[in-house]
């Protein structure tokens, strides 16, 4: 799993990102792994995955060939992952079933995005959330939320926020290890 964290404090917006991953009961780290860093960019969006390991190129791959995607507002953002899901399951054989009452097919992946119109969530059945401070997503949420609600008020910055919760989720989540990653931008005027 993963702890993977965005904040939004004045005119920043930042992400980060925790470094291993959990295979059952092993645990790859960035001792041993060439590509630990969990978060990549797309246009000026920068996008952290939690789910499945095979999630990363798979999602990277078919955001890359996905033409008019764009992820400036929360409308716009369920666009693209409702144009995504069919490609996801046709191209790259997503298995989209959860629970049987489920009301729609799961994208399986739960999704973080910063980029300079806000910060963004998309959860398995292309729920879209738009978070005006913090959110956090992966095995270490609940540490990370915790820590990064505690310390908004006395962190200057979305970066400071966002690394907090996820040095969080490092301290008290057996699936989230250090380093971790961390980047930011501008919120558009």
């Amino acid at each position: 799993m993963t702890t993977i964290t965005v904040a939004r404090k004045g005119r920043e917006v930042a992400i980060a990102a925790d470094s291993q991953s959990t295979f059952g009961d092993t645990r790859l780290t960035s001792t041993y792994d060439a590509r630990y860093n969990k978060i990549f960019q797309l246009d000026d969006s920068f996008i952290g995955i939690s789910g499945s390991a095979a999630h990363d190129l798979v999602f990277q791959s078919a955001l890359s060939k996905l033409k008019n995607r764009d992820f400036s507002s929360r409308a716009a953002v369920f666009d693209t992952f409702r144009k995504l899901h069919p490609k996801l399951k046709e191209d790259f054989f997503l298995k989209p079933d959860e629970e049987e009452n489920d009301p729609y097919e799961s994208s399986q992946m739960t999704v973080l995005i910063a980029n300079p119109s806000g910060i963004f969530a998309v959860y398995s059945m292309r729920e879209v959330y738009e978070y005006t401070r913090f959110w956090a997503i992966g095995s270490g949420r609940d540490y990370a939320l915790g820590a990064m609600y505690a310390a908004w008020n006395t962190l200057d910055t979305a970066a400071a926020v966002a690394q907090l919760g996820v040095e969080a989720g490092c301290e008290f989540d057996i699936n989230t290890a250090a380093p971790l990653t961390l980047y930011s931008t501008t919120l558009r005027d």
